[in-house]
């Protein structure tokens, strides 16, 4: 499978120390925004409670911070999130940065009960959308017992309901008459519902605690993962190829990483464990981009002994390029796809893989490739200096020959 039906012949090299002073100074840039800015941790990593809480309409967002401010100590975050499983329905995260673990507990609570206070049921009825299994049972058994229903059927009834709840509106209600849908809920049981039940116009999702301690565990882990990545990487390509081959790649590597967070930072995106996922992802896939390439400069080397390195290194790197299109380009369109369909979940680890494999595919062709280039350069002088005598004419190279040969074959062998 080719994207080029012939061998293209573009001078990558032609430009290198212009493409890597332009890697150099993202790589500072992204130095300097992470000194000065820093990178948004998510909860995951800073520690503190999420409340996921879905609304059948547009979230009163103001409102829920005033009244959680009202009563958590802090800085309260209250974000939006667009629901795509449900028209017109909005998920809020409200997020607090607590640094004690029972004050952790606590903080869910209070958010779960202002909730309600403020937008849950009124009239002492019990709130569907928010309510287990064994809290409706327990409040409906008497009331369906009345109409004839006995306590095996009212629980087989509650878990009907609340199947169609989570499964059929993506556990949320916007109102009770929707439950006459529900096997079993006739007209003699409707009245009953509404009379106990009534459905506020938001549910609780789900809740993260994390604790301060937790969270700092998991961020010496996450780099700790990336520096064994990358360590592994160099040994195996040192061993397999040579060790400046390892080095080339793993600076590479670092560059599409760094390159990576730096667009993080700007755009103050999360990072989370998903995230970090990402990222150890993206190290392996730009990882076996490189090492294609270097596998062909070895192979070219033993062809074409004779050709000078730099045109030896744009040979392969051409004749690489369809594979290297054909893999990046299917995979930008899955995270594109990811990103723009996957929703809040998935929405981190599509943009840093969107990101990444643009960086890493340019770093193979304009960061790696030069550095070899460059390493077989400075073989290549150290090798001509002791030819040399002081005021003597510079000794005479075949041109027919490259010079440094078997450096460069070594290196890649």
């Amino acid at each position: 499978m080719e994207l080029f039906k012939r061998e293209t012949r573009i001078d990558f090299l032609k430009h290198q120390r212009l493409t890597l002073g332009l890697s150099i100074a993202l790589v500072l840039a992204t130095l300097v925004l992470l000194a000065v800015k820093g990178l948004n941790y998510g909860i995951d990593f800073r520690g503190g409670t999420l409340v996921y809480v879905k609304f059948a309409g547009r979230p009163p967002v103001e409102q829920i911070r005033s009244a959680l401010e009202e009563r958590i100590a802090g800085e309260i975050s209250v974000t939006t999130v667009q629901d795509t499983a449900v028209s017109d329905a909005q998920e809020v995260v409200i997020g607090t940065e607590l640094q004690d673990e029972k004050a952790l507990g606590e903080a869910r609570q209070i958010i779960i009960r202002t909730l309600e206070e403020r937008f849950g049921a009124s009239g002492g009825k019990l709130d569907f959308n928010n309510s287990g299994r064994q809290e409706l049972v327990q409040r409906l058994r008497e009331p369906l017992a009345a109409a004839g229903l006995s306590s095996e059927q009212t629980e087989a009834l509650v878990d009907r309901m609340r199947q169609f709840r989570d499964q059929s509106r993506s556990g949320l209600l916007a109102k009770l008459d929707e439950l006459s849908q529900v096997a079993g809920v006739t007209p003699q049981v409707m009245p009953v519902l509404k009379q106990e039940l009534a459905v506020a116009p938001f549910a609780v999702r789900q809740v993260e605690i994390v604790g301060p301690r937790a969270g700092a565990d998991l961020q010496r882990q996450a780099v700790k993962a990336t520096l064994f990545a990358l360590g592994g990487m160099l040994v195996y390509i040192a061993f397999r190829f040579e060790f400046i081959a390892g080095v080339a790649a793993v600076l590479a590597i670092i560059h599409d990483a760094l390159i990576t967070l730096g667009f993080f930072a700007l755009l103050d995106r999360e990072i989370s464990l998903t995230v970090i996922a990402a990222i150890l992802t993206l190290i392996g896939y730009s990882m076996n981009d490189k090492i294609v390439i270097f596998d062909r400069v070895r192979e070219n080397l033993k062809l074409m002994r004779r050709e000078p390195m730099p045109s030896l290194i744009n040979r392969s790197i051409n004749q690489t390029l369809s594979r290297t299109l054909l893999t990046a380009g299917p995979t930008l369109l899955t995270t594109l796809a990811l990103y723009f369909l996957g929703g809040p979940v998935l929405n981190g680890i599509a943009f840093a893989l969107f990101i990444g494999i643009i960086v890493g595919t340019y770093s193979s062709i304009f960061v790696a490739s030069p550095i070899i280039l460059f390493w077989h350069n400075m073989g290549e002088r150290r090798r001509l200096a002791p030819g040399r005598q002081p005021g003597a004419a510079p000794s005479r190279v075949e041109p027919a020959r490259p010079a440094g040969r078997k450096s460069s074959e070594k290196a890649l062998k």
